[in-house]
Parts: structure tokens; sequence; C-alpha cells
């Protein structure tokens, strides 16, 4: 049985863009970089979707992740008071 293959962003960013120029059809593309014509197609798609955030200021990329990751660490802290309390409860029934 045969492992997955997994390919770096820059080679994913490179078939994409290979494609997009489409000096060369999918299929002569697809034999070039030994993938299937979908895969080729997907990553294409997928690198038109994001390619707006090549335009965001440098300052702005990192908000999102930022926001996402104060939601997290408000939802840890609110386990954390839960599990103290249930420990604080437990001390006192033994």
């Amino acid at each position: 049985m045969q492992k997955r293959r997994s390919f770096s962003a820059e080679f994913k960013a490179k078939v994409a863009i290979e494609a997009l120029k489409e000096q060369q059809t999918l299929q002569e593309l697809a034999q070039k970089f030994e993938l299937h014509p979908n895969q080729i197609s997907a990553w294409k798609q997928e690198f038109l979707q994001n390619s707006a955030s090549v335009f965001i200021p440098a300052g702005n990329r990192q908000g999102k992740k930022k926001e996402q990751e104060s939601v997290d660490t408000g939802k840890l802290y609110e386990e954390i008071g839960r599990l103290k309390v249930e420990v604080d409860f437990l001390k006192k029934r033994v």
C-alpha cells in the first residue's frame, strides 16, 4: 500500500501559477508534475480564493489569528474556573 504524498506550499503555488498562465494544458501539467489534473484544478481554485490575503497589510494578517486565540483562551479560562469549583466542592465532601 502506498503512502499519501504531501506537497509543500511552495510546490502547490508553483503548480497553480503554471496552471494560471495557461501556456500548457492541465493534462500536460499533470504529466510534467506527476499529478492528477483534478488536483491541479483544486490547487488553482484555492490559490485564486486566497489570493486577496496577499494584499492585506502585515499588521492585519495576525489580527484574525489573535482574535481566534483570545476566544480560545476565554474558553480555557472558563473551563479552568469550572474545574476549580468542582475540585473545591469535592474537597469539602471528603
